[in-house]
């Protein structure tokens, strides 16, 4: 006879089968089974595998999900824009949510910073600022094409993108599209966020912008918190600083808050912490708490009005078929609502500083070498991969899912739903803690 059990038993296999037989899975070497951990739905903060196993993400899905999963108001908010318009094209018409979305994030920022262009991945957004650069410069009259940005930087996956990183795993096998100069970190990542490395930080960028009036930047690109390239965390004044140098040598200061903003850094957006203004502004993944793809690039006023210019369009000439797409605007909607009302910036502040308090213990111990972070995206650093890896694995085999950061695998990133709790953020320690000794014993 056969049981509900078993039927379900079958049913799994016959999904990671077909996972293993036609599935393309990013990021990924072939000899890994991710079908292994096949997710089939969650709640809160908190997901759920096929064996049953209950899990607490610290992840956030795709470190996107800071309403966490199946919140009702983000998803009725899908649900009622798809039953009365699921897009238009942009270049054609226009929709109500995409206007309201647009005017939402300009009132989150200063006066100028107030013109948006929507597209549908940070990467898609980064492509999109490199030409939206480029493109002011050549408008004004001083055509510029260099960047300057850090070796460590992580902005995408498309080529213009991977071009500006050192990371080995964005390496691509065609000829640049534009020049780069790319700053190495001067001191260790644990080093990094120390007073005394702003001076060295900041002479770096100095230097690599350089003072030849034919070979200025069309601009200086950086993360506030270098998140692929090992939770990296700067000094304090390093972006006010950096601000200050791209003034002094006129050029452009873009930076990339595809992962920080939003609450995630414990302000809406990272640059806020020193009140820097950037010119041109890309966020993405808090933005619809991952439940549908959108990116914003939020532009100075005299760089939109420079677009009038343009001599083929008299506008940008940039976009995709889903640009600004009506679902996902509505979703957006509905996620800074959840935001705002729940105080989840507060919360990422409160939780994130909780969780290095309660870890700062482990440095020095258990093959932890440092452990820092930035709002609710903390950081612990071990002394190899291996350990790292070991972690991760023993924090999944006690329900906690961690994710792995750096180009030698050696840092692991919590960076839970910013819903988080004080139950959520004692589990999460308790599970590190238990895990270590796991690994230690």
């Amino acid at each position: 006879m056969t049981t509900e059990s078993d039927t379900k038993v079958r049913s799994t296999e016959t999904a990671r089968a077909r996972d293993r037989r036609h599935l393309w899975h990013t990021w990924t070497p072939l000899t890994a089974d991710r079908s292994e951990l096949m997710l089939t739905h969650g709640e809160g903060y908190r997901v759920w595998d096929a064996d049953g196993n209950e899990y607490v993400d610290g992840t956030s899905s795709a470190l996107s999900a800071i309403c966490g999963y199946a919140h009702p108001e983000v998803t009725a908010a899908v649900t009622r824009q798809l039953g009365r318009l699921h897009h238009f094209d942009l270049s054609r018409g226009s929709h109500e949510p995409a206007g309201r979305l647009a005017e939402r994030l300009a009132g989150y920022l200063p006066p100028e910073l107030s013109r948006t262009l929507f597209v549908n991945s940070g990467s898609e957004g980064f492509d999109a600022a490199m030409l939206i650069a480029a493109g002011y410069w050549q408008h004004v009259g001083t055509p510029r094409s260099r960047m300057v940005t850090f070796a460590l930087g992580y902005h995408g996956a498309t080529l213009l993108s991977r071009d500006l990183s050192a990371l080995p795993r964005v390496a691509h096998p065609f000829r640049s599209p534009l020049p780069v100069t790319r700053v190495e970190l001067p001191v260790t990542a644990a080093e990094a966020r120390r007073p005394e490395s702003l001076p060295l930080l900041l002479d770096a960028f100095e230097k690599a912008i350089g003072d030849d009036p034919d070979d200025v930047p069309a601009a200086v690109v950086v993360e506030p918190f270098l998140n692929v390239g090992g939770g990296i965390v700067l000094p304090p004044g390093f972006l006010r600083g950096l601000r200050d140098l791209c003034d002094a040598r006129g050029t452009l200061l873009v930076l990339d808050e595809v992962f920080t903003a939003y609450g995630r850094s414990g302000r809406m957006f990272a640059c806020r912490r020193e009140d820097v203004e950037p010119d041109i502004l890309i966020t993405s993944k808090g933005l619809t708490s991952g439940y549908v793809p959108l990116a914003a690039v939020t532009v100075q006023q005299r760089i939109h009005e420079s677009f009038g210019r343009d001599p083929i369009l008299g506008g940008i000439r940039y976009g995709h078929t889903n640009s600004g797409h009506a679902v996902a605007c509505a979703a957006a909607l509905a996620t800074l609502d959840v935001l705002d009302r729940e105080n989840l910036v507060a919360r990422a502040e409160h939780y994130g500083t909780y969780l290095r308090a309660r870890l700062a213990g482990l440095t020095g111990a258990d093959e932890v070498t440092d452990v820092r972070g930035t709002g609710l995206a903390v950081v612990v650093e071990t002394r190899s991969g291996d350990t790292a890896a070991a972690l991760l694995a023993r924090a999944q085999a006690r329900g906690l899912l961690l994710r792995p950061q750096g180009p030698e695998g050696k840092a692991v990133l919590i960076a839970p739903p910013l819903i988080l709790d004080a139950e959520g953020a004692e589990f999460i320690t308790d599970r590190l803690e238990r895990s270590l000794a796991d690994i230690a014993g």
